[in-house]
């Protein structure tokens, strides 16, 4: 169990609802023109997922530090599990997830998408070796990889198959997975914040210039409660213009998506201790899942 603790299984499970579901919930029921068979969806899941599980794992070997202090008895590397273990299967899920990323691009007759697969891999050893301590950078940094798990399966259904004669199809169905994408950035965005309030003590004690840790924690809860009002307007006034003629889909977005986000805005208003802003992220992680459940509605609103 330490070891899928490790990795996150969690939210490696995420992943690959996202990406089935893209395929299977959006793509597939309208017959739109792609490029994988289920043993290409297969292989980029994997792909996505070995990468995504050495990301955690370098990320979990650079915050013992911190995670001494901000989660002591969740803490893995350097208990249970060796940081000597923790870096070689670091390198085995990176080289997995390269290769059969490799693979894959070729399968689908465009060698140049390997290279997403290798720059994923260079950011998240980026991330937690340098970019998570500097302000926002590294926020946003691994809000657009989250968003990418997104993106790159439109890039490896889509793309390759792009016609003169479906290229608006195309596109429409590409553009939709981008929205998903920027929620999924966006939502993620808000969940990071409210984790660097979670877990001031331990990262001010390691050196990171957070944004709690540079603004305060007043100030970075006002910033965090501005995002979020400004993200769930935005989703109300998506929900309004798009979706306003199908009852399902507003009732589903209403009470999975646009309540509880209502709902961790008025915590945010109101928290002050760890446990208020580990609750809130809780609340942000599952406003991702449901969001990304809402695909399953996209047949019922493109009909």
């Amino acid at each position: 169990m330490n070891y899928l603790n490790l990795i996150r299984w969690k939210n490696l499970l995420m992943i690959v609802l996202i990406q089935l579901l893209i395929k299977y919930a959006l793509l597939e029921p309208f017959g739109v023109q792609t490029s994988l068979t289920s043993l290409g969806i297969t292989l980029l899941i994997i792909a996505t997922v070995c990468i995504a599980a050495a990301g955690n794992i370098i990320n979990d070997i650079y915050d013992v530090e911190t995670d001494f202090i901000n989660k002591p008895d969740k803490l893995i590397i350097g208990t249970s599990i060796s940081e000597k273990t923790a870096y070689n299967l670091f390198i085995v899920f990176n080289v997995v997830g390269v290769g059969v990323g490799f693979y894959l691009s070729h399968l689908v007759g465009r060698s140049a998408f390997f290279s997403l697969f290798v720059i994923v891999s260079v950011l998240l050893y980026v991330y937690a070796s340098y970019l998570k301590q500097t302000l926002l950078i590294g926020n946003m940094v691994v809000s657009m990889l989250v968003g990418l798990t997104l993106i790159i399966v439109g890039v490896f259904e889509l793309l390759p198959s792009i016609t003169s004669l479906n290229q608006p199809t195309q596109l429409t169905f590409f553009k939709i997975i981008f929205d998903y994408a920027v929620f999924a950035f966006a939502i993620n965005l808000l969940r990071e914040i409210a984790k660097d309030i979670e877990d001031i003590n331990g990262d001010y004690k390691a050196g990171m210039n957070t944004l709690p840790i540079a603004i305060g924690i007043e100030r970075a809860s006002k910033v965090l409660f501005t995002l979020s009002i400004i993200f769930l307007l935005a989703i109300v006034y998506y929900v309004i213009n798009s979706l306003y003629k199908n009852q399902i889909a507003v009732l589903y977005f209403l009470v999975s998506i646009i309540g509880p986000l209502l709902y961790a805005s008025i915590k945010i208003f109101s928290a002050t201790t760890k446990k208020d802003f580990h609750h809130i992220s809780n609340v942000f992680k599952l406003v991702m899942l449901f969001g990304m459940l809402s695909l399953l509605l996209y047949k019922y609103i493109l009909l």
